[in-house]
């Protein structure tokens, strides 16, 4: 991907992310210090969800009338707001305040989300929307490489109050990345109605959408229930929250390595072969950590965790969207990333109500079972959408 433009837009995407999932990490090893019960950390752990999983829509809807960017910087300020809230807390002792920063947080994702995944979509070189993909996907997988490892030992090293200072500079970073960004494409973005086809949203009732947006809602409903309970499983072990920050960064560097990979395969064999062995990958993971929770054997299952995602996250993201027609894709985006908010507040608190009565190593259990259940809905579309030919 050589043009400036697009790279401006891939590192806004990972100072954004960055400052994300930085805090990933702390908020149960947090929760639990404030006396959190198992519960009460997976729905703090969801708040971010809600409120992102109500506003994508709104994110969308701005991408779709033209403010994409717009909506992308409102959502790195919101971020650096959410890190003043999480700083607030950390030194009132304080976890509403820490939830309230959550929310600002998740609001700031529903904001920059859509909008940056359809115009990277927008702004992709004709044939070569998966690679796009792959290359913005690799930024979040830089982001996670980096963050939950920086975060866990800042805040093992430093304290919280400055592993919480770090998302707000970060997240500042990402604004003057978008603004800049801005200046170069705003021209590209206003798409003209007599060289675009026009859509309506029921087009984002085919088979396609619906397929890969369920299949994003079991792998996020895994996804949440590991990044939310494996560090709080270390943390009443005993152990820093730099250990789980070490497996986050391992998961995150086998991604990096393997996302522009599986958008180009994506755009060389179709979306749907592809996202299927990385789903197979991510349910062999999830075995492999319920066999293994302990470091070091449980870090050979964020290894093959990080290829699966590499491979299914911008194969599925081209599924749902690549053939939407631009001036619904915005919002297309926001109803997709939605299920992946959907899954990721399910998840907490599902797998929360169960760890309460059974335990924490209770949850690993059920991690294979709902990714395999995203491969089974993608070989039934593959099933489905052969029989429509």
């Amino acid at each position: 991907m050589e043009r400036k433009d697009l790279w401006l837009l891939h590192f806004s995407a990972f100072f954004f992310f960055l400052g994300y999932i930085l805090v990933a990490p702390l908020i149960s090893p947090l929760a639990i210090s404030f006396g959190a019960s198992p519960f009460l950390v997976g729905t703090v752990a969801s708040v971010s969800s809600i409120f992102a999983l109500i506003l994508k829509p709104v994110g969308g809807i701005l991408g779709d009338k033209g403010k994409s960017f717009e909506a992308m910087m409102m959502g790195t300020v919101l971020g650096a707001v959410a890190g003043v809230f999480y700083l607030l807390s950390f030194l009132m002792q304080n976890l509403v305040i820490f939830a309230a920063g959550r929310a600002v947080h998740g609001i700031a994702s529903a904001f920059f989300f859509p909008a940056s995944l359809a115009t990277a979509i927008n702004l992709a070189p004709k044939g070569r929307v998966g690679e796009t993909l792959g290359w913005r996907g690799t930024m979040f997988s830089l982001s996670q490489l980096i963050g939950p490892a920086v975060g866990g030992l800042v805040a093992d090293y430093f304290g919280f109050n400055f592993a919480f200072f770090l998302t707000i500079l970060l997240s500042l970073v990402g604004f003057l990345f978008v603004s800049t960004a801005y200046r170069e494409v705003k021209a590209k973005i206003r798409f003209k109605e007599s060289e675009e086809k026009k859509g309506s949203y029921r087009e984002l009732v085919n088979l396609s959408f619906v397929g890969a947006a369920i299949s994003l809602f079991f792998m996020s409903f895994a996804y949440s229930g590991a990044y939310t309970f494996l560090p709080a499983y270390y943390k009443i072990l005993g152990l820093g929250t730099g250990i789980f920050g070490i497996y986050a960064s391992i998961m995150g560097g086998f991604s990096f390595l393997t996302r522009v990979f599986g958008g180009r395969e994506a755009d060389k064999r179709g979306p749907i072969p592809v996202a299927s062995a990385g789903l197979l990958l991510v349910t062999l993971a999830y075995v492999v950590l319920f066999l293994y929770l302990l470091p070091p054997e449980a870090y050979l299952s964020a290894v093959v965790l990080g290829m699966g995602f590499g491979l299914t996250v911008p194969s599925l993201q081209m599924l749902a969207l690549a053939t939407l027609p631009k001036n619904v894709r915005g919002v297309g985006s926001g109803i997709y990333t939605m299920f992946f908010d959907l899954g990721y507040l399910s998840g907490p608190l599902a797998l929360g109500y169960l760890a309460e009565i059974k335990g924490y190593e209770s949850v690993f259990l059920f991690l294979p079972v709902l990714t395999f259940l995203s491969l089974l809905n993608l070989l039934l579309l593959k099933v489905l959408r052969r029989k429509t030919l």
